[in-house]
C-alpha cells in the first residue's frame, strides 16, 4: 500500500517549506556575487522588476496544476491533457523532472557537505583544535564523502516523516532560523570598517549598465532560478496545498519571501567582501573582475573571518550554519520530487522510497566525487543550464496552451469565488501563455552561448 497523501497544514507552513526551497546557496552566495558583477544596483533593480514579473508567473503555473492533480508532476500533466499525445509528453516532462531534480541533488549534496564541514571546522577552533579543523576546510575525498552522507542522511530523515511532520514542521523550524542568523550577521558585518564601501557598490546603480542586454539576460536567469522553477518542486509542494487557499497570495508570498532573502543576502556578503579587503584580503583578480563564487565563500570569507579572532570563530560558525539550514531547506524538495513520484506511481511506502532513491542518490553523488574535474561542472551544467529552463519552458506550455481555460479558471476559484474580476486573472494567462516561455527561452539562449 502506498503512504496516504499529505497537505499542508497551515499557510505558514506552506510559505515556510516552499519558500525554503527556493531560498538555496544561489541566493545566498550567488545572487550578490552576481550584482556585484553586473552594475549592483541596476543588476538588483532589473531583477526585482523581473522576479516578479517572470519569476511569480512561472510559479503560479506549477501551483496551479499541482493543486488541481493533488498529484506529482507527470500524473499532473496527464490529467490535464486532452489527448494520448499530450499524456505522453505530460508523462515524460514529469518523469525527466525527477531525474533531473535527482542529478541536482548529487552535486547539492557535496557543495552542502562542504557548508557542514566548514561550519563544524568553526566550531573546533573554539576549542583549539586546529589539526581537525584544518582537515575539515581541505579538499579530500575523505571528507567530501563523509559530510556528503551526513548531509544526505538529514535530508532522508525529515523527507521519511511526511509532508506534515517532515517537511512542513523542520521547514517552520529552520526558516525563521535563517532569516534570524542573516539579519544577525548584517548587522554586525555593517559596523566593520569597509562594509559601506561594499554597501555603495550594492545600492547605487549604474543605469547605463540596467539597459545592457547582457545584463538582462542575467538577471532573467537570477530571477528564474532563484525560485526553484523548472523540476516540478513548486508543483509538488502546490499539490500539497489545501483548496481552501488563495493561490496567487500564497504565491505572491512565497516570491515575496525568496526575494527579500536573496535581497537581503546582498546586504551581507557585498560589505562582507569589501570588509575583506580593507583587512587586506583580495577581492578581485589580476584583471579586475570579481573572484568566482566558490573562492568568495570558502577561501576569502573565511579568511576574513580568521583576520577578525575570536569574533571571527563566531561570526564563521554562523555564517556557515546559516548557508547549511539554506542547503537543507532546498534539499528536502529536491528529494521529494522522486520520492512523490515513485509512492504514487509505484505505491511504494514512503520511508523505504525515501531510503532507496536517497541511497541512490548518495551512490551518484559519489560517483561524482570520484570524477570530481569530469562530472562535478558537467553535472551542474546539464541539470541548471539546460534541462531546467526546457523543463520550465514545458511546464508553462501546459499551463497556458495545454489545460483548457475554464477549468484553470474553476481551479483559482477554490480560493477566491472573485478572482476572475481580479488583477491576476487578466494578466496572468496572457503572461504564461506568451510571455514565460519566451523568455524561458531566451535564458536557453543565453546557456548555449555560455
Amino acid at each position: 500500500m502506498a503512504s496516504p497523501r499529505g497537505e499542508f497544514s497551515s499557510r505558514f507552513g506552506f510559505i515556510m517549506a516552499a519558500a525554503g526551497s527556493a531560498v538555496g546557496l544561489g541566493n545566498i552566495w550567488g545572487f550578490p556575487t552576481q550584482a556585484a558583477s553586473n552594475g549592483g544596483a541596476a543588476f538588483l533593480l532589473v531583477y526585482l522588476v523581473l522576479a516578479f514579473t517572470l519569476a511569480y508567473p512561472a510559479l503560479m503555473a506549477e501551483l496551479i496544476i499541482g493543486r488541481h492533480a493533488h498529484a506529482n508532476a507527470a500524473n499532473a500533466l496527464r490529467l490535464i491533457s486532452p489527448n494520448t499525445g499530450l499524456r505522453r509528453i505530460g508523462t515524460a516532462t514529469g518523469v525527466t523532472g525527477f531525474i533531473v531534480a535527482s542529478f541536482i541533488l548529487s552535486f547539492y549534496a557535496i557543495v552542502a557537505g562542504w557548508m557542514l564541514a566548514h561550519c563544524l571546522a568553526a566550531l573546533v577552533e573554539l576549542f583549539r583544535f586546529d589539526t581537525v579543523a584544518a582537515w575539515l576546510t581541505e579538499f579530500g575525498f575523505a571528507r567530501n564523502l563523509g559530510f556528503m552522507l551526513v548531509f544526505m542522511a538529514l535530508t532522508v530523515g525529515i523527507i521519511s516523516e511526511g509532508v506534515q511532520q517532515g517537511i512542513e514542521r523542520w521547514s517552520s523550524r529552520l526558516m525563521p532560523m535563517l532569516l534570524v542568523s542573516l539579519v544577525l550577521l548584517v548587522v554586525y558585518v555593517f559596523t566593520l570598517d569597509g562594509a559601506m564601501d561594499g554597501l555603495r557598490v550594492y545600492l547605487l546603480p549604474d543605469f547605463e549598465r540596467a539597459l545592457a542586454p547582457d545584463l538582462i539576460l542575467k538577471a532573467l536567469g537570477a530571477a528564474f532560478f532563484s525560485l526553484s522553477l523548472g523540476v516540478g518542486t513548486m508543483l509538488i509542494y502546490g499539490s500539497y496545498i489545501s483548496d481552501r487557499e488563495n493561490l496567487p497570495v500564497v504565491g505572491g508570498l512565497v516570491t515575496l519571501v525568496d526575494i527579500c532573502i536573496a535581497v537581503m543576502a546582498g546586504f551581507l556578503v557585498l560589505p562582507a567582501m569589501y570588509v575583506a579587503l580593507h583587512n587586506g584580503v583580495e577581492i578581485f583578480t589580476a584583471t579586475g573582475e570579481l573572484i568566482s563564487e566558490d573562492t568568495l565563500i570558502f577561501n576569502v570569507l573565511p579568511r576574513l573571518f580568521d583576520t577578525m579572532g575570536l569574533a571571527g570563530v563566531l561570526v564563521g560558525f554562523v555564517f556557515f550554519f546559516l548557508m547549511s539550514i539554506a542547503a537543507l531547506t532546498s534539499s528536502i524538495s529536491m528529494l521529494e520530487v522522486p520520492v512523490a513520484y515513485t509512492i504514487e506511481e509505484h505505491g511504494v511506502d514512503r520511508k523505504v522510497a525515501v531510503v532507496v532513491i536517497g541511497i541512490l542518490i548518495a551512490i551518484a553523488s559519489t560517483v561524482i566525487l570520484l570524477n570530481f574535474e569530469l562530472l562535478f561542472g558537467l553535472v551542474i551544467a546539464a541539470t541548471t543550464r539546460y534541462s531546467q529552463p526546457l523543463l520550465g519552458f514545458m511546464f508553462c506550455l501546459y499551463a497556458g496552451w495545454v489545460w483548457r481555460r475554464d477549468q484553470l479558471l474553476q481551479e483559482l476559484r477554490k480560493g477566491n469565488d472573485l478572482v476572475e474580476h481580479s488583477l491576476f486573472w487578466k494578466i496572468w494567462p496572457g503572461y504564461v501563455r506568451v510571455v514565460c516561455p519566451v523568455i524561458i527561452l531566451l535564458i536557453f539562449a543565453q546557456s548555449l552561448l555560455g
